[in-house]
């Protein structure tokens, strides 16, 4: 049985792609030559905002004070998980040494990059959670300096609950601006920061590349375009909830996919009679992204068997990958390409965007086949380092100097040459290339 596709997207993320880049290099490009004073050109055009750039220690707390007392209770929750599953993380990065030949040491470490860049998107919706997963990760990790970046809104700022999650998750300095010139003035050290190591978090398009331009020039966590969830579902999953969620991941925006793989027509058909009313009932904004991402770039694909359902899902590459299916940990072993696992009905893409503990900032159209998401391991470099007795290097000098004569780097030989000289007087040394 070849795959059948009951709905077969009409667009893609890359069909969506808009001449975004010459914008974007323009107003880069300005922002670096022009400055603090350009950057707030940019800031009043954009965000129509000309309040603080940099929030003051008064802001922030007036900010706080605003956040009601349980969202407060949330955002700690969800910031305890997050930080609890970093530091985890950061335990596996051990710094390491071993004996190459006796005598002579090599070794590995892990430094943290000094400043990080956190973008925190606050358009259509305040990412709370954003600020939590960037923020956190950084802090953990131990950069030294974490500025947090969110656009503000006309007269009144920076979301209060995005400038708690960062406060309390340990952002240094909290910045109001967004888009293309709150990117550049975190690369560019503008309004007295320092200029970023890394730049991360999620962004429109113009944000994503933003990143896409200045990456080399700094580091970033991935290249990310819209948001993307897969289901695998078989026979025994419960429709309306595979329905629910694969419309509350099409909320993000019009041009986010979601994607149905089972092995069960009924099933899959009546998901796709219930995806209508459950976008009718959202929110007029929420309904409007969803509707048009379910009309254009959702799938519903039926499968052979399980096997073909993981390997279409590992073709895909999802964002996020849900299996609503039985024997769980046979699709732990099997699946390969996925940003984030979302075992079994009771758990849900929502949880890991919000409170559980694991990363949302994920690898996006089909990056997962060959990345991973935002972790603590993505501020931190890790270096290797050598020393060796005199003795020690004469076997690695004498193969050092003959491979490279057979490169044709006489310079690199001579470099051991001259050790082998010193530490060695008196002995012969065939050190040719033929030799």
């Amino acid at each position: 049985m070849t795959r059948e596709y009951l709905k077969k997207a009409t667009l893609t993320a890359k069909s969506d792609a808009s001449k975004t880049h010459d914008i974007v290099q323009g107003i880069l490009s300005d922002i670096e030559e022009g400055g603090d004073a350009k950057a707030m050109e940019y800031a009043a055009k954009f965000d129509q905002y000309d309040g603080n750039v940099i929030m003051t220690e008064d802001e922030i707390k007036a900010a706080c004070d605003l956040v009601p007392k349980k969202l407060k209770a949330d955002i700690r929750f969800a910031h305890d998980n997050v930080r609890r599953f970093a530091e985890t993380q950061k335990s596996t990065l051990t710094d390491v040494e071993m004996e190459i030949e006796p005598g002579f040491i090599a070794g590995q470490k892990a430094i943290p990059v000094d400043a990080a860049g956190c973008y925190v998107p606050g358009g259509r919706y305040s990412h709370i959670a954003s600020a939590i997963m960037t923020v956190t990760t950084a802090k953990v990790a131990g950069c030294r300096h974490i500025t947090a970046c969110s656009p503000p809104r006309p007269e009144t700022g920076v979301a209060p609950a995005i400038v708690y999650a960062a406060y309390i998750c340990g952002a240094d300095k909290i910045m109001a601006m967004g888009g293309v010139q709150g990117v550049a003035a975190m690369t560019f050290g503008l309004f007295g920061l320092p200029k970023a190591n890394i730049l991360v978090g999620p962004g429109n398009q113009f944000v994503a590349e933003a990143k896409r331009i200045l990456f080399g020039r700094v580091g970033i966590d991935m290249i990310a375009g819209p948001t993307d969830s897969l289901i695998l579902a078989d026979k025994d999953a419960d429709a309306h909830v595979v329905a629910t969620d694969l419309v509350s991941q099409a909320e993000h925006g019009y041009n986010s996919p979601v994607w149905l793989v089972t092995d069960d027509r009924a099933l899959a058909e009546k998901v796709m009679d219930m995806v209508p009313d459950l976008i009718a009932d959202l929110p007029e904004l929420n309904r409007d992204n969803a509707a048009a991402a379910w009309r254009d770039y959702a799938e519903v694909i039926i499968c052979a068997d399980r096997e073909d359902m993981a390997a279409c899902s590992d073709e895909y590459a999802p964002e996020h990958l849900t299996v609503q299916a039985a024997d769980l940990d046979w699709w732990l072993n099997r699946l390969t390409c996925y940003g984030s696992l979302f075992l079994g009905e009771e758990t849900t893409v929502s949880y890991g965007d919000k409170a559980t503990g694991t990363n949302h900032v994920l690898p996006t159209s089909g990056a997962a086949s060959y990345t991973g998401g935002l972790s603590v391991h993505k501020y931190m470099k890790i270096v290797t380092w050598q020393r060796t007795t005199r003795d020690a290097s004469k076997r690695v000098a004498e193969a050092t100097a003959r491979i490279s004569r057979l490169e044709g780097m006489e310079g690199h030989a001579r470099a051991a040459d001259v050790r082998l000289a010193k530490y060695f007087p008196g002995e012969n040394f065939d050190l040719s290339a033929e030799g």
